[in-house]
């Protein structure tokens, strides 16, 4: 047996922008078919560029999956995930290449898909099986996993317009997972779902790979993707640009093609906070030597500079904190800083001038970072400014242990600690008691 799941190649989709779809009757077909000559029916040539009003969704993708595999496909809006997604569940069809997939499929490619919405949970648990390919006698068998799984005993007999969006993806992802299929394709379904049920469908989708069988995620759950998938497919303007193992993917996608400069310019950011009576209006990371630059070596000295102008300074300086909020391209904080923590306090804002946080050894893994900026007085009751998530950094591998070991931090941690070692050869199994140690004390 082929250990190939999905084999895809050339695959294309082009859409004809602006235009809508016309039906017409059997009998409106023939009587325009005996008006044309039968040459007018050849497919026309295919239009090479966008520009003559066709859009290419997706354009030559090929890979090959093998069975068992959980593979993501990640992108930004736009790229192509999901029609790649509705062609292998033959929603659509391609305009170029082929798609071939072996063993049943499910799919769960938008919330709710199938459901009607004047028919009870029940109804729909056997109407949306029974269109995703699932026996009645197997509905039956699973509908307890099925309705554990999605937590609606209580509304099971309720029409599902009642339920709120979070209900109505728990039903249609748990029907959806319960399918015994060889291939389970899913797209952008956790959005919807808390952070208890989002566990709780990867937990299901790892279950289902274990068995053997193969998953396809879209996502934009970064988080998710790396968690559950070995390998990730990354998607850019309809062409497929990168495949390869899930971190190197989720990198390359975070990066795209942005070019981020060294100095980072804040003075018109959206989305800012505060009274507005000191601003940040710029931000930069210097070097070990004081040069700014767009990368930083971990283990490395660096200083963060926030620039900044006092259009209405507060007359006292006294407990004004200028807080740093560092966190990872998923978006958990790795740490915080600011001033009054270390005890130094900064002299009256006037003007413009720069607050800077010098970090003597950084001990942050490799990655992408992003910082929130906020400038507050009176112990963080009232907030000067705030900029969330603007001002980016770069940290790459260094010899942060000072060993020449290659440590590529980035794959086992979010930060580094320094410590020791050591060996005791013979040393007790269990530690001392505390208290007859105590005595011992005592007695001498």
């Amino acid at each position: 047996m082929s250990r190939t799941a999905i084999d895809v190649a050339g695959l294309g989709k082009r859409y004809r922008l602006g235009e809508r779809q016309a039906y017409s009757t059997i009998r409106e077909a023939l009587r325009d078919a005996a008006a044309i000559p039968w040459r007018a029916f050849r497919r026309a040539s295919r239009p090479q560029s966008e520009g003559d009003g066709f859009l290419w969704a997706l354009r030559d993708v090929s890979f090959r999956i093998d069975h068992g595999e959980v593979v993501g496909i990640i992108g930004r809006n736009g790229a192509g995930k999901s029609t790649l997604l509705k062609i292998l569940s033959r929603i659509t069809d391609p305009t170029e290449g082929q798609a071939r997939i072996v063993g049943r499929v499910g799919s769960l490619l938008e919330v709710g898909t199938g459901f009607h919405q004047e028919l009870t949970g029940r109804d729909n648990i056997y109407l949306n099986g029974a269109i995703l390919g699932m026996r009645r006698a197997e509905i039956r068998r699973k509908f307890d996993e099925i309705v554990a799984f999605a937590e609606v005993e209580r509304f099971l007999d309720t029409p599902v317009k009642r339920y709120s969006s979070g209900m109505y993806v728990r039903l249609a992802f748990a029907v959806a997972a319960h399918l015994e299929t060889e291939v389970l394709l899913i797209d952008e379904v956790l959005a919807v779902g808390d952070i208890r049920f989002q566990r709780k469908c990867l937990g299901r989708m790892s279950e289902i790979a274990r068995q053997g069988r193969t998953v396809m995620f879209v996502s934009h759950a970064m988080a998710a993707v790396q968690s559950l998938c070995s390998r990730c497919l990354v998607l850019e303007a309809g062409e497929m640009s990168f495949d390869g193992a899930a971190e190197p993917a989720v990198q390359r996608y975070l990066r795209g093609d942005r070019t981020r400069a060294v100095v980072q310019s804040l003075a018109s950011a959206d989305g800012r906070q505060g009274t507005g009576g000191v601003r940040f209006t710029s931000f930069w990371v210097e070097d070990e030597a004081g040069y700014p630059t767009s990368s930083v070596s971990n283990g490395k000295p660096c200083t963060f500079v926030m620039a900044y102008e006092a259009p209405d300074p507060p007359r006292s300086a006294e407990e004004l904190a200028c807080t740093i909020n560092v966190r990872n391209v998923f978006g958990v904080r790795v740490f915080y800083h600011h001033n009054l923590l270390t005890g130094q306090y900064f002299h009256r804002l006037a003007g413009e001038g720069q607050l800077r946080f010098h970090v003597p050894r950084l001990p942050l893994s490799a990655g992408e970072y992003q910082l929130d900026l906020h400038l507050t007085r009176d112990r963080g009751r009232t907030l000067l400014d705030g900029v969330d998530g603007l001002a980016m950094f770069e940290v790459c591998d260094g010899d942060f242990f000072g060993t020449g070991f290659e440590y590529r931090g980035g794959l086992h941690a979010l930060v580094m600690v320094d410590g020791s070692w050591e060996h005791r050869p013979g040393a007790r199994a269990m530690p001392e008691d505390p208290a007859r140690l105590r005595q011992g004390g005592n007695g001498s």
